[in-house]
This record gives C-alpha cells, structure tokens and sequence, in this order.
C-alpha cells in the first residue's frame, strides 16, 4: 500500500487559501485530509507521522504550492560539516546553492560542536523556502559527533546491559539534546544483528546476535528517541550485520535466502515499524537470491525497497539510503544514476549524492521523461512533508536559543550516560585471579597501551583517559605505547622490560570506523601481545572497541570488554579493575568459547592489601 490519495478537486482549487496552526479548514478538504492521516497511520505503521487536521493541511497546501524542481529537490539531502561557517565562505555559498537553487529537503551535518550547529542549522533554515530536515548519525548520543554533547554508549554496550530501560533512556536523552540543537532525525539505532565476528563496520554499532534482543532493544531506542520528538532511524535494511566487508569500500555480496532473511535479519525491523520508527535506512548490500540483477544493492533495488519494505513488511515512514557517495555505490554508479534508481526502487530521499547539481538534473529528466511518474514524487515529497510536521518544523523551525546551554550536556544526562557504560563492563577471563587489582604502594606496574590505528575517529588518544585514572590511583605505573607502526625491535624491547614488573596491565583499543576495512592487530601487536600473557606474574587485560579479539588469542588468561573507547569508558574500566565497582555486563555477541549471556562473577569482598 502507498500513501497516494486522490482528493476532491476543490482541494486544489483552494490551494490560494492559507492554512496554519489553529486556522479553520474547508470540510471537503478536511475529510481528504483525515483519509491521508489513516493511510499514513496503517497497522505497519502504527505512530509514523500521525498528525493534527492542522498540520495535515500545511502538508498538503505545502506540496501544492510547490514547483516541480522544488518537489524534486525534496528527496535529494546534501550533507556538510557542523563546523562554524562565514557567510561569505565558499562552504557557505555551497550550502546556500543547494538550498535555494536545488531546493534539497534536507541536510546531514557531521563534526563540530553544540553552539556552532545550532548556528549553522539557524542559518540553513532562514535561507529554505519549505523547512529542512536536519539529521545526523548521533549513534552514541550527540556527544559522538559534537564536542560538549553528552557521550552515550553505543548498541552493544547497552545490549551487555541486559537492560531495555537503558536504550530507552540513551535514545531520549541524546533525542532532548539534538533537539534543542535544530536536528530532526537521528539515524540510529542499528538493528542489525551482528553475527559475524568479521564484521569490520557494524560490529559494535548492534545490540548482539539474538534478534530478539536487538528488536526489544531496538524498539525501545525508537520509542526513546521518538518520545523526545526526533524521527528514529532503523538501519541498514535488510540487515548488514553479517557481512565481513565495509561497505564504505566495497559492495558486500549476501548469499542468503528468504527463509535465512525472516529468520535472522528481518525480525528487528519488523519490530521497529510495530514500535512506530518514522525512518529506515537501506543498506548498500546485494542480496543475491533476492535481487537478480547483478551488483543491484538493497537501496537501489525495487525488490527490496518498494516489495519487501514497503508491500511485504508495510513500511510508511520515510526510506532514506545509505550515503550515496560510500564506494559501494560511487565506485559501480555515476552520482546521477545512483539518485534515479534510488528514487525508482522507492526510497524516498537519496541522501548525499557526489555530485548534487548533476543528480538532481537527472531526476528533474528522470520525472518529466516518465521514469518516474510525477505521483510517485509526490508521495514522496508527502511523507517528507508529513515528517517535518510531526518534528514541529511546520510550526518553528529553531529551538530557541536558551534551551541549548540547558539541554545539551546536561548533569542528568552525563550521569545516565556513566550508569549504564558501568553496568557495560564485562568479565569474561581472570585466570590468574589477579581482579580487582591489589598492589602494593611500593610496587612498579607496567602499563602497555595498544590501539589498532593511529587516529581514530571521533575520539583523540584512546588510551590516554585509562593511563590518566590508572595513575591517580597507582602512582607508580610505567607506560609504554604500541601503535601499528611498532615495530618488531620496539615490541621487543618491551617484551624485555615486562620481565622487570611483576604486573603488568594491557588496555587496547580496536576502533569502528568507516573506510576502516579490517578490524583487529596486526602480527606484531598480536605476537606482543602473546608474550606479555605468557610472562610470569600478574596480567590484566581491558579491551575497548570491538571484543571478538578473543577469537584470535584464546590465550589470553585476562578478558575485560568495554564495547566502547571514548574517555568516559576508560574511566570507568579503570575504576572497575581497582573494585571501586563491579563488573556486571553479559556478553551480547558470543566471544570465542563463551557464549552470549556469559559473564565471570567476581566476589564481592576485596582481598586484603599488603602494606
């Protein structure tokens, strides 16, 4: 089923009448309005976008008003970082261009900070004629992409929380902050289920390997967000969780069938729609069994796009596709090709397309040719509309100002935010009984730092919060730094001075990144790694990123998870390790031998300290 309705002609004709919030509307249109809300508001859609008679009509007077290149421009979304812009800048003439010129529905910022994207998005909104849906990828709250927001937990750590209140809460505090910023839609959660342990790009960004527990969880983040009044999006359709390439790179192939797809992957979106998610993102996968068409991904396909989406699961929230500009689609389609076929195959924005004058040209061509029928625009130009309504956008366009310094960063936010990375941490492995760590004042701690890249994204010096906490509370502690340009001489030399502690202590960072392609160490920080296990004396090993290193290492006699590594993780790691608290995640991804919902209980009591 579609949302496109056919209303009385006196509809249109009164297109010149001017309908805002509280104004009386004409009783023929009035019920060609309610009709629209009903069909927008099917079972497959329980809360997308149902909307008062009032915004309703600023939807449909909105859309009649409208030309056909500012329909066109509509489902076509640039994107631009947060960053503070001069209005005589080049960046800013760019930003001013799509807007005015090319009419886009929408943008995506990334980067910057609370006070300069909520500047930026005040300017983008004076200039658009029809109010702009601002989103971001505010995966671990606003603090992921915006220094001074608050910093959540991502997917996996609140899955080894075993707790749904806490994606609730994670969705509607990052919600309340983006909002008070001007942003509109989040695209998170991840619904994908990660059960690959290869997989280098959605891996921690997922609630686990059970789909059940990624659809509570799921559902439960939407309903957070939602309730704050930002649109959820549930990403990456039809499921991206076991894949072992990145997408960013390179288009992954999936062999699966339908009854594998019902099964695994297509439960979490089920239960997101039920759970009212006015956004899903299409992945750039390609699904063999499914789409025919060689090389044809998921989000320019029609087969899974308008069939299966649509049709089969009753999707009528907005379809947005994956960044049009990952190498996925870049390297196999030209820009204004990508952007036809997406809006073909039933998307209804082609978000951040490489060359945007040249896509949305194409797609004007593409609809007064007839490839794309001018109703099928319309539809989705409506649901555009519609979204914007819902988000207040048809009412005022910006928050107002005072609120931004209250909202964003706030106590009880920072503090949530601390709860549940601490009900996180996870126990897997303590051999030697070495946890909580017990040494003496007077005695040397070796402290080997390892990450997996040399500038990750999103966070600076990984690493450096632990050493900074480690030695507050143990002085007497020697670092060392191991980087993926170690070499095997440096490796060696701290293999040798390792021989002097009787301690030593290991935090290692194994970041998600895009355009990343792999995920784990290389030889010779493995091959260090392996010594430092093996030497006698005490080993404590805290891993932040990813966790299925342990698939690589089973060795290891120390395995401590923090799913994350960004400051505040650390810190909390730290605090951990010294029994200052207690370990009490559950595995959510099972982890070489040790299975989803395992966890090593630790007893209460410390032992007692020589002095």
């Amino acid at each position: 089923m579609t949302s496109a309705v056919s209303c009385p002609s006196s509809v249109a004709a009164d297109k010149r009448q001017r309908t805002s919030e509280g104004s009386k509307v004409p009783v023929k249109k009035l019920v060609c309005l309610l009709s629209i809300v009903l069909i927008l508001a099917t079972p497959g859609a329980r809360a997308q976008f149902q909307l008062t008679p009032a915004q309703q009509a600023w939807v449909e007077q909105t859309l009649t008003q409208m030309t056909l290149e500012e329909k066109v421009g509509q489902v076509v979304f640039a994107a631009a970082p947060g960053l503070f812009t001069n209005l005589e800048s080049d960046a800013f003439q760019k930003i001013k261009d799509n807007i005015q010129t090319y009419h886009v529905g929408g943008y995506h910022l990334e980067r910057g900070d609370p006070a300069t994207a909520y500047l930026l998005i005040s300017r983008m909104q004076e200039l658009a004629k029809v109010p702009l849906l601002i989103t971001a990828d505010f995966e671990g709250g606003t603090g992921y992409q915006l220094r001074g927001g608050t910093r959540f937990p991502r997917a996996m750590a609140i899955g080894a929380t075993g707790n749904p209140q806490y994606a609730y809460e994670a969705g509607k505090f990052g919600a309340l902050e983006a909002k008070a910023m001007g942003f509109s839609v989040n695209f998170y959660p991840v619904v994908d289920v990660n059960n690959n342990p290869a997989n280098p790009i959605i891996n921690i960004r997922s609630f686990g390997e059970s789909p059940q527990w990624v659809s509570e969880l799921g559902a439960a983040y939407i309903k957070g967000t939602q309730d704050a009044g930002i649109i959820a999006t549930a990403k990456h359709f039809p499921g991206h969780g076991d894949t072992s390439a990145d997408s960013h790179l390179q288009l992954p192939v999936i062999s699966f069938d339908r009854a594998r797809l019902n099964a695994i992957e297509l439960p979490p979106f089920g239960a997101a729609i039920k759970a009212g998610v006015g956004a899903i993102m299409t992945a750039h996968i390609h699904l063999a069994q499914i789409e025919k068409t060689p090389g044809l991904p998921a989000s320019l396909s029609p087969a899974l796009t308008t069939n299966m989406l649509r049709k089969e699961l009753g999707f009528q929230g907005l379809i947005f596709t994956d960044a049009l500009g990952m190498f996925a689609i870049a390297k196999n389609f030209a820009a204004e090709q990508a952007v036809v076929m997406a809006i073909k195959a039933g998307a209804d924005v082609a978000l951040a397309p490489l060359d945007l004058p040249k896509a949305v040209a194409a797609l004007k061509a593409a609809v007064t040719q007839g490839q794309i029928p001018e109703q099928r625009l319309n539809e989705s130009v409506r649901r555009l509309l519609a979204a914007k309504a819902w988000a207040g956008l048809s009412a005022q366009r910006m928050p107002y100002l005072n609120q931004l310094d209250l909202r964003v960063g706030s106590r009880a936010a920072q503090q949530k935010s601390r709860e549940i990375i601490e009900h996180a941490l996870t126990l897997v492995k303590d051999d030697q009984d070495t946890l909580p760590l017990a040494v003496r004042d007077d005695e040397d701690i070796l402290l080997v730092n390892i990450v997996d890249a040399a500038n990750p994204e999103y966070t600076e010096n990984p690493g450096l919060a632990f050493r900074t906490e480690f030695e507050k509370r143990h002085p007497r502690t020697f670092f060392a730094s191991v980087t993926p340009v170690t070499t095997g001489t440096e490796a060696e030399l701290i293999r040798q001075l390792a021989r002097r502690y009787k301690t030593v202590v290991v935090s290692c960072s194994i970041r998600i990144a895009s355009y990343k392609g792999y995920v784990g160490l290389n030889e010779v920080q493995q091959s260090l790694l392996r010594a430092l296990a093996q030497r006698n004396g005490g080993f404590v090993f805290a891993l932040f990123g990813s966790p299925y290193l342990l698939n690589y290492l089973p060795e290891l006699p120390s395995y401590a998870l923090a799913y994350e590594s960004y400051p505040e993780a650390e810190a909390a790691m730290v605090r951990a390790i010294f029994g200052e608290s207690k370990f009490q995640g559950k595995l959510p991804v099972t982890v070489g031998n040790f299975p989803a919902g395992f966890s090593l209980k630790k007893p209460d009591k410390l032992p007692p300290i020589e002095r």
